[in-house]
Formats: C-alpha cells, sequence, structure tokens
C-alpha cells in the first residue's frame, strides 16, 4: 500500500516540490517548523532507517545536502536542523523513511529536541561497549 509520501511523490497528492531526481524528491512541509521547512524522501517507500538500503541512503543524503545548500542561500537562516526519526517514541508519523530540514533563526524557539544533562562516566563506558559489541557483530 503506498504511503503519503508515495503519493506525493508521484503526483497523485499535490506538494509543493522543491527538487526530484530519478531517486529522491524534496518538498515544502505543509505544517511547517519554520519557513521553508523541507522534507526529502527516497520515491521508493521503506519505512525507516533500519530498512532502507545504503545506496539509497546515500541518494537521499546528497539531496539533503542539496536541498540544505539551497534553503541556507535562499533564506539565510542563522542554522539548519536535519532531523530524522525512526520509530513512534521518536516521533515518525508516517512510515516512510524521510528526512527533516528545519531552517533556524537566532531566538525562534522552534524546536527543542532535548534537554542536555551530564552523564556518568560508568554508564557511558557500559552503553558504549554495549554497542561496539553490536557492530563488532554486523
Amino acid at each position: 500500500m503506498p504511503t503519503i509520501f508515495s503519493r506525493i511523490a508521484s503526483g497523485e497528492i499535490p506538494s509543493v516540490a522543491i527538487y526530484n531526481d530519478a531517486r529522491t524528491y524534496a518538498f515544502l512541509d505543509i505544517s511547517p517548523a519554520s519557513r521553508g521547512h523541507a522534507l526529502v524522501i527516497p520515491r521508493d517507500a521503506y519505512p525507516d532507517l533500519f530498512a532502507l538500503p545504503p545506496d539509497l541512503l546515500a541518494a537521499v543524503a546528497q539531496t539533503v545536502q542539496r536541498v540544505a545548500l539551497a534553503i541556507r542561500s535562499a533564506l539565510r537562516p542563522d542554522g539548519i536542523n536535519i532531523v530524522q526519526n525512526n520509530g513512534a517514541a521518536a516521533g515518525q508519523t508516517v512510515l516512510h523513511y524521510h528526512v527533516h530540514l528545519i531552517p533556524r533563526w537566532n531566538g525562534d524557539g522552534a524546536l527543542a529536541l532535548w534537554e542536555p544533562h551530564p552523564a556518568d562516566s560508568t554508564a557511558l563506558e557500559a552503553t558504549a561497549a554495549a554497542i561496539r559489541a553490536q557492530l563488532g557483530a554486523a
């Protein structure tokens, strides 16, 4: 079953396109966090980062960079958040891999991702060891 993003990329659902090529599509978000908030998607639907083939991930990343450079030149933001969510707990609402590009201006208050707090060094080492073990297993 096609996702809403597949239907947007195919032209079945209208969007405000800003870039497209054979493998990726970029368009403006209809509920933007800020002016110029864009989404980049692969044309083929994969639910998340974990399912996306590496070559398609690379194609999406190249489009993200290209669109981010264009946003920076066109809108002159003070910064740009690049946000990608995987799973409902992380805020993913559409099961089609996508990357948000959110232009930011000093003091805009558009997005607060987390509240930093000091970590325990023992806990950091244990977490790193668990992740390294999985990387070695891959």
